[in-house]
């Protein structure tokens, strides 16, 4: 809430020769309210006193004294003289926040007719109705609610706070940890408190309660009512501990025993470090509550149990725990090292403690093991049959588990998807682990961002590109599915830096249906800018724009028509995706070089034939396109080279042969400079042009596109590059070879 800000007394000077005087009068009034002086106090307010003046430690102001002692006579006197009774203290609190702390109703009722909101709250997010929890006020706190309080408000706090997961809190909470049980009733009871709210680290009232009460008779009393209620006996606290963890720690028998009565209860749960609540009850030497989890099913291998009996000297306890099963312990290899470098750390803690196994699978549903959100379960690291993966959880009968699972299974054993090892269900829950990958697209290619590709080979963006067409090729042609959910975050980077698309929940078989494949076809399109202008445009814009707005973005000519090719695929929609691994995008600068020279070695090229129906006769005319790269091309090649290569002709006396500014000779002109340029006599062109890939490229970047559109339904797309299949593996370094 915004409130006014009053320049304190002691910072402001009076009259010449009166401004101690001022100052001492400022303090005096403090100390007068507090000792209820009620005629000291009209005094002092007469002799000019800041009624608003505010103690440097704290900020309490005369209002707030007279609030916090109660006195409704001197908060009128004090409202009067002009006090703002939105004044807020060091911490934020206002007058009305600390009336709700001393429970007085008339102050409530009088301070919210004086411009108090209900819910006003600190810099630490208490209201006064919170605070009438926590001092156990009913009165205060049935007034508030009365007044339109908000029940379930949870604490918010300051952003630096809120980093360190603090805040977040409600009243219920602060009743339980204060073990007023009047409040819990009326809160739960009459209000509809939320039992199982959470605090930003995850804690519900029960967890609130057993951290903070210490009597047991107190959190005997209190969880008794929350249960009753239905709290979570599941939920976690600092350091990863369960109610049932904390009530053995604290040693509270009947706690114990009345929490194993829940149905729902994890008896095997361990916290961050790996232990159980039988584990902690063997350390603590609690042997009345290690035979009750015992009796109640808990499991014996858990750690080294029986060691930590015999160090305790407890031959009862000892045996109890042989008498169910526990067996001397094996504790995992420590010189095991993990095979992923981002989620290494994790990984290793993992794997050395102790986690009840889900069939295959081990997991632990906890902040430190966490990879992703996802819209049910989110993604944890685990381990499937000892490996490493990434575990997607799903409600048990989840639509998009189950698409998820039926697609993972039926495109095993593919390199351009990402694995698949198996799927557990337990407590209503589905895991679905897959390949564990150490990126997603998004965080891959925005460490690339900023890296100049203008003029360079961008090898970075075609073999992404590469990998994630022929990843949804394969989904459409071999599999018969559609992705129907292809953005960054769904593909990620496996530790060899390999792409793999993931995250099938929305895809679903192809029975005909163009729009399903046009619907990838079109993301795909947004994808290829995503990737080429490394996320200069997010993801997020390019979806809400329209396919005419997104094409206006390519940053050349090649890239706008592989991008206008996805979004007017034509009849044949189920194919076109693995005729356009054919694309110039996918070509190196050196398989594109070999193209046009093999082009100008055709002999229609050559002589300069006009042949009857021919497309290379479309080659033979000038270049009229002035924004054309290769439009006047003889005046754009090394001047000494192109006289070099004109020479040939004019010895000869065949001046008739000297290059044209038409596209047939510029691909006449590439072939002899490509047959003759490393020969002895031609070192001086071969300084001038050095790598002839590269030249031609730079000098003239359109021009395979050109001639791709001009050719490709022709006899002569012969000479393209040869494109791998989609079950191929093509990695950056093999592609120029493979294509």
């Amino acid at each position: 809430m915004e409130t006014k800000r009053h320049h304190n007394a002691q910072e402001r000077r009076g009259p010449s020769g009166k401004g101690r005087t001022l100052v001492d009068d400022n303090h005096s009034l403090i100390n007068a309210v507090r000792e209820g002086r009620i005629q000291w106090v009209q005094q002092l307010l007469d002799r000019g006193a800041d009624v608003n003046f505010q103690e440097k430690d704290g900020g309490w102001s005369p209002l707030h004294n007279a609030v916090k002692m109660e006195r409704e006579d001197i908060v009128h006197l004090l409202l009067r003289y002009g006090a703002d009774p939105c004044l807020r203290k060091r911490n934020g609190a206002t007058p009305f926040i600390v009336a709700g702390i001393v429970g007085h109703v008339g102050l409530l009722r009088l301070l919210l007719s004086k411009g108090a909101s209900v819910n006003e709250y600190d810099h630490h997010g208490f209201t006064a109705f919170m605070e009438a929890a926590e001092y156990g006020k009913v009165e205060a706190l049935r007034f508030l609610y009365e007044n339109g309080a908000e029940v379930n408000l949870g604490r918010e706090t300051m952003k630096a706070q809120k980093k360190l997961k603090k805040g977040g809190a409600t009243a219920l909470m602060d009743a339980a940890k204060k073990g007023h049980v009047e409040i819990l009733s009326i809160l739960l009871d009459e209000m509809g408190a939320d039992v199982n709210a959470c605090d930003n680290m995850g804690r519900n009232a029960l967890i609130h309660a057993l951290v903070n009460l210490k009597k047991s008779d107190e959190v005997m009393n209190v969880a008794r009512i929350l249960l009753a209620h239905g709290a979570n006996v599941n939920v976690r606290g600092e350091k990863g501990k369960t109610p049932l963890i904390l009530a053995v720690e604290n040693d509270h028998l009947d706690v114990v025993e009345m929490l194993l009565e829940q149905e729902h209860i994890e008896i095997n749960d361990t916290d961050t470090e790996g232990k159980t609540a039988l584990l902690w009850a063997v350390e603590y030497k609690l042997t009345k509550i290690a035979k009750l989890l015992c009796n109640k099913g808990a499991s014996t291998d858990c750690g080294d149990l029986l060691k930590l009996a015999r160090r305790c000297y407890d031959p009862s306890l000892e045996k109890l725990l042989l008498n169910h099963g526990a067996r001397d312990y094996h504790p995992p290899a420590e010189d095991w090292a993990p095979q992923s470098s981002r989620w290494g750390l994790a990984l290793k803690h993992l794997h050395s403690i102790y986690r009840p196994m889900i069939g295959k699978l081990k997991i632990f549903i906890d902040e430190e093991y966490k990879i992703a959100d996802s819209l049910e379960g989110g993604v944890y690291l685990g381990f499937y049959e000892e490996q490493e993966v990434a575990v997607k959880r799903f409600h048990e009968n989840s639509r998009n588990g189950e698409n998820e699972v039926s697609c993972l299974q039926s495109i095993r054993a593919t390199s351009n998807l990402v694995t698949y090892y198996g799927s557990e269900r337990d407590r209503g829950l589905l895991y679905v682990c897959i390949m564990l990958c150490e990126h997603t697209l998004e965080t891959h290619v925005a460490e690339h961002r900023g890296e100049a590709v203008e003029d360079e080979e961008d090898e970075f963006s075609r073999s992404i590109l590469l990998s994630i067409f022929k990843a949804v090729a394969e989904l459409h042609l071999s599999w018969g599915y559609t992705h129907q959910d292809l953005q960054p975050q769904n593909i990620l980077i496996d530790s060899k830096n390999s792409v793999r698309v993931a995250d099938f929940d929305k895809s679903s078989k192809w029975a005909g249906e163009p729009e399903k494949i046009k619907s990838d076809l079109e993301a795909l399109g947004r994808l290829v800018l995503y990737v080429v202008t490394r996320g200069d445009i997010s993801f997020e814009t390019l979806k809400t724009q329209s396919n005419e707005e997104v094409i206006l973005h390519s940053p050349n000519e090649e890239i706008q028509n592989l991008i206008g090719e996805l979004f007017c695929p034509g009849e044949n929609v189920e194919s076109h995706l693995k005729d356009l691994l054919g694309h110039p995008f996918f070509w190196s600068w050196e398989s594109r070089y070999r193209t046009l020279r093999d082009l100008g070695n055709e002999s229609d090229i050559k002589t300069r034939k006009q042949k009857l129906n021919s497309r290379l006769c479309l080659l033979q005319s000038p270049a009229e396109d002035r924004s054309k790269s290769f439009h006047q091309w003889t005046s754009k090649i090394n001047k000494y080279v192109m006289e070099e290569m004109n020479s040939f002709y004019k010895k000869q006396n065949k001046i008739h042969l000297c290059y044209k500014n038409t596209v047939g000779d510029l691909l006449r002109f590439i072939r002899n400079l490509g047959e003759h340029i490393h020969e002895e006599k031609n070192k001086g062109m071969k300084l001038a042009i050095q790598d002839p890939s590269q030249y031609f490229q730079k000098n003239f970047p359109d021009l395979i596109i050109y001639i791709y559109v001009t050719l490709r339904d022709t006899e002569y797309k012969k000479h393209f590059p040869k494109t791998c299949t989609t079950h191929e593996t093509c990695d950056g370094g093999q592609q120029a070879s493979q294509l």
